[in-house]
């Protein structure tokens, strides 16, 4: 798998996570306070959209995964 798919198994992963421990009726619960990881998630995807600066790819090319092929043209 490259990086760009990483980041979305990462990121999809924290928010069902988060989600699950802040939802008082599942029997993972913890906080309500976790939903604010769930916003942190959002708000990095949202920024590295128009910057294209996203820690977690960073973290995963030092850790050797394989970039995807740019596309033609870019």
């Amino acid at each position: 798998m490259t990086v760009e798919r990483w980041v979305r198994v990462v990121a999809g992963t924290l928010v069902l996570l988060s989600v699950a421990l802040s939802t008082p009726e599942c029997p993972l619960f913890v906080s309500t306070r976790f939903l604010f990881l769930t916003a942190f998630v959002g708000f990095m995807l949202f920024q590295s959209g128009f910057t294209g600066v996203c820690p977690t790819e960073h973290i995963l090319r030092a850790l050797g995964v394989k970039p995807a092929a740019r596309a033609a043209g870019e």
